[in-house]
């Protein structure tokens, strides 16, 4: 984020000419340039007086902002990258997608440029989150009683209100039904009161086992205020999908073609099986899996692919591919 140097100002001079005695004469040249060099040398004695006291007005005036200080860990004096992030160099990429399928935002393809920055090498893990909270007492959204009045801005307008007894702490829940259901999120994820980053499933789990999986339960406004405080911001969306794709370009997924399980060795964590309600465990793991269970692709990032979905920066709008303009 930068701001607009402001702009130069040119203190305006006026002449005041005295009216002639006697006519004018018919001046030689080399008196002209005699003149001219008095006149410059006036000028220029009476600027070194007089540019200090404008520079001061201006100063007194309008005072110069303070330059902000740049986004993001920046290069270490010893040429080392900050710990536990990666540099990703930047270019222009195709961003999006081709594939037609209506559940998928992020079509049409269309060109993005994005500068170099660096970036977590893993998402943000509970140990990590932890930390962060030991060090401020932060309480995220999913541990707050919710207000009757944010029920409300989410409501679409006529909705009655809910039953200031459910008004309680807890966040959404995957849970898988008994059996086939229609497609729709509806079906498999459940509000549980208590549930929250310490307590994934709800009151009766905890993290203890699982200090190396990434934080879940985490609203955008508990992911911007971890970045704040770690000195860090969450990347835009055409700079998390630049890093995700590694370098690579037409490829279908982070670490090329080829099919998540093909060969038999998984590549990221994702459900198995029948899907929302019967999940195989092919890839070893039920729900979350520690943030470097899977090779990184080709900028060193791990987990690009699967496990949890990642906050960026951006406004989101499911017709964002067609409208956002090139950087």
């Amino acid at each position: 984020m930068s701001k607009n140097a402001p702009g130069r100002r040119r203190a305006g001079t006026q002449h005041a000419t005295a009216k002639p005695t006697e006519p004018p004469r018919e001046w030689t040249g080399w008196k002209w340039i005699v003149i001219l060099l008095l006149l410059g040398a006036v000028v220029g004695f009476g600027a070194t007086k007089v540019a200090p006291k404008v520079q001061e007005w201006f100063a007194r005036a309008e005072p110069a902002p303070e330059p902000e200080p740049p986004l993001g860990p920046q290069p270490r004096s010893d040429g080392q990258a900050p710990a536990g992030m990666v540099w990703i160099p930047g270019g222009t990429y195709t961003m999006g997608t081709r594939d037609p399928n209506p559940h998928f935002a992020d079509a049409p393809e269309h060109e993005v440029e994005v500068g170099g920055f660096w970036l977590d090498e893993t998402e943000v893990s509970n140990a990590q989150f932890a930390e962060f909270v030991k060090a401020t007492g932060y309480v995220t959204i999913a541990e707050q009683k919710p207000t009757l009045e944010s029920i409300r801005a989410g409501l679409p307008p006529g909705a009655p209100d809910p039953d200031p007894a459910i008004l309680v702490p807890g966040s959404l829940v995957f849970t898988p039904p008994p059996g086939p259901v229609p497609n729709h999120h509806s079906f498999w994820w459940k509000w549980v009161p208590g549930a929250d980053w310490k307590h994934p499933e709800g009151p009766e789990s905890d993290i203890k086992d699982r200090m190396d999986h990434p934080v879940v339960h985490v609203a955008w406004g508990d992911a911007t205020a971890y970045a704040k405080w770690a000195g860090k911001r969450l990347p835009t969306e055409a700079e998390w999908e630049f890093a995700a794709r590694g370098g690579l370009t037409g490829k279908k997924y982070a670490w090329g073609d080829e099919e998540p399980a093909e060969g038999g060795k998984w590549r990221c964590n994702i459900f198995q099986g029948e899907f929302p309600y019967k999940n195989s465990l092919a890839d070893g793991y039920l729900r979350t899996a520690p943030v470097k269970a899977f090779p990184h692709n080709g900028y060193g990032l791990y987990g690009v692919s699967g496990n949890v979905w990642e906050w960026c920066s951006d406004w989101y709008t499911p017709d964002y591919y067609k409208i956002s303009p090139r950087p």
